[in-house]
């Protein structure tokens, strides 16, 4: 009696936990699911004129308009895409006329060649955007060879002679194939808590499983014994 007690306190608490944790995990993912969503409506909305001190915090994402004049050079940083392989953000410097600032172009494979800025005046539709790329593996930049691995706000814009501030192209006025907008997405955010929650589900229901033939088990054996 007292060996099947101990089994259905510990099965019980050990179902009890992993259930929380996947219950837990399931709440996560409302959140970060609202978190997209309000993301995902601020990269859509209408543009609005660039910020004269855009903010890191309020302004990431923020969808702007802006006019001005593609610098002649073009910062390399290698990415991937998929179904497509290996390529380059194309970044490059846009004047405004009234300040100088980083305009990401979008992706150009690494066969091709990063062509010319058109010449005079363009408009550029897209999201500010304080980019994350780096982790501990990722590489040093190697600025003199212009292969980029991060976009690194502050090292290109004094290479570049511009603020660190980044516009992320969605649409533009103008050309620049072979070069295409890699726009700002959700895409990059991870959200695993719905694959964590199923893990936790699946856990506590091995969990009941082994406490019920643990039951059984000791069960038969204390018939066995009394037999």
């Amino acid at each position: 009696m007292a060996r099947l007690l101990f089994i259905l306190i510990f099965g019980g608490t050990g179902i009890a936990i992993l259930v929380s944790l996947g219950t837990w995990q399931m709440e996560r993912l409302a959140w970060k699911e609202a978190i997209l969503s309000e993301i995902e409506t601020t990269i859509a909305a209408d543009p609005v004129e660039l910020p004269a001190s855009p903010d890191p915090e309020t302004d990431k994402y923020l969808p702007v308009r802006i006019g001005g004049q593609i610098g002649d050079r073009a910062l390399r940083v290698l990415v991937s895409q998929k179904q497509i392989g290996a390529g380059y953000r194309v970044i490059s410097a846009l004047d405004t006329g009234d300040r100088r600032i980083l305009l990401d172009r979008g992706f150009v494979r690494v066969s091709e060649d990063i062509p010319a800025p058109p010449e005079g005046e363009v408009t550029i539709t897209g999201n500010l955007h304080w980019p994350h790329d780096r982790n501990d593996s990722t590489p040093e930049n190697d600025v003199a060879d212009n292969t980029w691995f991060a976009r690194d706000l502050q090292q290109m814009a004094q290479e570049l002679g511009t603020e660190p501030l980044l516009v992320v192209a969605r649409e533009t006025s103008f050309s620049d194939a072979p070069v295409t907008p890699l726009p700002v997405d959700t895409a990059s955010i991870p959200n695993d808590h719905l694959e964590y929650a199923m893990t936790w589900f699946s856990l506590a229901a091995i969990w009941a499983a082994m406490t019920g033939y643990f039951l059984w088990r000791t069960r038969k054996t204390a018939k066995g014994d009394t037999a």
